[in-house]
Formats: C-alpha cells, structure tokens, sequence
C-alpha cells in the first residue's frame, strides 16, 4: 500500500490523494483548507478535478477530516513545480498530530492532488540507562535495495531466543507509528526485557516507495523482507538458529504462516489481530463502522459506500482495471493475489507452535476473524489463544467502542500481553 495513494479509514492508511482550484496556488489551497476546515465537504470537492473527485468524495474527505481533530494552525506554505504542476507544501498542526499537506494545483486552478500525510515521527528515546538490553542498528538485505532495522538485544552471551516484527498494512515504520503510538517500539523493548532479542525494521513501502510501479503483491510488499529478516537473525551471533519467531501484526499475522513456509526456519508464530478473511471482505466492514459512530450513515457516506463496493467487484474480477479504480490505489496484481491467500488454511498447514491474541476493542479484525480462527484451528497442543477485553487493536487498553480518535491518544501495549508472549515463546521446547 504505497505512501501517496492510499486511502483506507480503517487500516490506519495515513496517506490520501485528493485535489483543489483558484487564483494562485497559495490562495487556492488556503480556499481548500478554509472549506475542509469549515465542514463543507462538497465545496472543497468542487475544487477537486474528477479523477480526484471520485478517488476522495465528500464523505470520505469527511471522515478523515474528522479524524485528525480540531486544525489549530497552519504553518507557511511555499511553492514548487512538480511535472507541470504548482504544488503547495504546508505543515497543518491539528489536536491529534501534526501533519504534511501537499496540494498540487493543475493549470486550470483545479486541485489535482492532495497528500495527508503525518510529520515525521520524532525519534524513539533510546533505552533507559538501566536497561538489560541494548539497540543496535542492522540492515535487511533483499529486494531491490536494503531496509534500515534496530535489533533489541538482551545483555549477556546469549544465545537468545528471538522475535522478527512484520508489520500491519500501510508504509510503516519500524516502530508501527500510529499517531501518538508505537506498538513495535513497545513489543520489542517489552521483550528484550524479559531476554528475548527482537528484530524491526522499514517496511519497504515507507523505505523504498521508489520500489513500487506498475504490477506488484503483497509478497514484494511485506513476504520476502520478513523471510530475509529472518534470515539475518538466523546468521546473527548471540540469536539461537533454532528459536527465531515471527510476531505478525494485523495484515501481518494474516501473512505470517506464509512467511513461515517460505522461509524453513521459524519456529514458531504469534498472530496478533491478525484477519481470517479476504482485506477486500473487512474493508467495507470497516468503512461503515466508522461512518455509523454517529448514529447513522449519510447519503454521501453510502455513496461512498457504494463506489467501494464496485471497486472491490472490479478487483475480484478479472477484466484488466487501472488502479485508481480499485481500493486504495493499488494495483490488480495485489487485490488478485491477496485473494488467494487464505491465512487459516496456511496457519492450519504451519505444524510448529502458534499463539494468537486478539483485543475485545478492536473494529479492524473483529469477532468474525476471531470465531474463523478458533473454528479453523482445532485445539491442539501447540496452538494457544489469547483474548484481551480491554484492547483495541494496537494492544492498548481502553473503554467503549474503538475509533480512529483512540489512536492519537498516547498510550503503550499491555504488558500482560507482551508478558504472554514472552511467557509462550520461553516455554517452547
């Protein structure tokens, strides 16, 4: 899911493409802004050329308007010409973050594109002084270029049993930065605590975006780094060959098991909120749930609705379609595979230890995904599940229903379970 052309509500998708229109460009994208900011969704996609007026309508524009919070500031705009374009780069400070705004701005005053897009995250602290685990920096080499990695290491000779972090959906970074969180940061230094070593690294949508054109699948996206990182654990001194282990988040647990396959040399997997069914299935689940937290769904919101849902139609299809006219942005190459992927028959296949956590909180892989696993992963020994009421699918607790909101507020994944993490991975023989 490239960095520029994603638009998911619900699958923490930051990155959004949209358009605008005007007199200079600086007077045009303030108009956009003073237009979202205001609420009137329709005017601002009046400013939008039609591509982009059909890639973000008004209730999709409102829905992650909404999201970011009250806008409190805007910084200085300045301008510069990108393939014939005027583009505006604006920093937007909004309650529940800052953000980047890129708002390119065609020769007839139209908004051609517009780009949300987080600020770069601030650096993780370095370890407490007192620690019983240090960081040290390690590249993945695979694909077409190499992929920045920190490994937790604990103190002493090891060797040490092991963890390789695969990420959920979106360009993320090694820490999972979501908004005001970082699960991967809290997962790896929770672990490295209790003297399990754990790798993470860039996900190659954020690190190389430049490795993304024309056709290309989840495998070039997440598989084959996963399998390389595991890999460089397996030929890292201090790490035991025979206990490395992939902990999956979300769209990456829903990966994991094929991770394993590929590789022959995991020992064991953790699915954490990790979906049991096709992305193309729980995308429009989770776009009406977030549309009805207010008690109902509007015209536009079921427009929008609607125009996913033929998107999603021409992705299980098999006629040739451009990518703008499938689910965020990605190419048919990507849905076509993904749907070919079915993680419980893979997990099922998978016959080392696997332990799965799910939060009761979370409306990005919800009951349904939960009931698959457990109905398609009969109890057995070596196949553990663990529920958490209280989470949300970050792993951070909280109370009534989940919602994007939740995740700009600053919170770290429970420690009882990265404690039950720690607890399994220990007692496996």
């Amino acid at each position: 899911m490239q960095t520029l052309r994603r638009f998911l509500i619900a699958v923490l998708v930051w990155s959004v493409a949209l358009v605008a229109n005007a007199a200079t460009p600086e007077q045009t994208a303030s108009q956009l802004l003073d237009r979202l900011e205001a609420g009137d969704m329709v005017a601002a996609e009046a400013m939008f050329t039609p591509d982009m007026a059909k890639a973000a309508p008004a209730a999709s524009l409102k829905a992650l308007w909404q999201s970011l919070g009250a806008l409190r500031s805007r910084g200085p705009a300045r301008v510069v010409e990108q393939q014939g374009m005027q583009v505006v780069l604006q920093p937007l400070q909004f309650a529940n973050g800052a953000i980047n705004a890129t708002i390119a701005v065609d020769a007839q005053g139209r908004i051609a594109g517009l780009f949300l897009q987080p600020a770069a995250a601030a650096p993780a602290p370095p370890p407490p002084a007192a620690a019983s685990y240090s960081e040290r920096e390690l590249e993945i080499v695979a694909g077409k270029g190499p992929l920045p990695a920190t490994l937790a290491l604990p103190n002493g000779a090891g060797p040490f049993r092991a963890v390789v972090l695969v990420h959920g959906s979106g360009p993320q970074d090694r820490n999972e930065t979501i908004r005001a969180n970082r699960p991967f940061l809290d997962v790896a230094r929770g672990l490295a605590a209790q003297g399990i070593a754990v790798l993470r690294y860039e996900k190659r949508t954020r690190a190389r975006p430049q490795d993304f054109s024309g056709e290309y699948t989840m495998d070039d996206e997440t598989t084959d780094d996963a399998v390389a990182a595991v890999a460089v654990l397996a030929n890292t001194p201090g790490i035991d060959p025979r206990h490395i282990y992939v902990m999956g988040h979300s769209q990456g647990g829903m990966l994991a098991p094929r991770i394993a396959a590929r590789s022959g040399k995991v020992a064991g997997l953790v699915l954490w909120s990790a979906p049991a069914r096709s992305l193309l299935t729980l995308l429009p689940e989770q776009n009406r749930y977030l549309f009805s937290l207010d008690g109902s769904i509007s015209t536009d919101e079921q427009a929008a609705l609607d125009r996913l849902d033929a998107q999603i139609a021409a992705a299980r299809g098999t006629a040739p379609v451009a990518a703008k006219d499938l689910p965020l942005g990605q190419p048919a190459s990507y849905w076509r595979a993904f749907e070919q992927v079915d993680p419980v028959a893979d997990a099922k296949a998978f016959k080392r230890p696997i332990l799965l956590l799910q939060g009761g909180r979370d409306f990005q892989v919800v009951e349904a995904d939960w009931r698959r696993w457990q109905q398609g992963l009969p109890k057995r020994p070596h196949t553990r599940f663990q529920f958490y009421p209280a989470l949300n699918h970050l792993g951070i607790a909280g109370e009534g229903p989940g919602s994007l909101q939740e995740y700009s507020v600053p919170g770290t994944v429970s420690t009882a379970l990265i404690g039950d993490v720690a607890a399994w991975i220990k007692e496996q023989p």
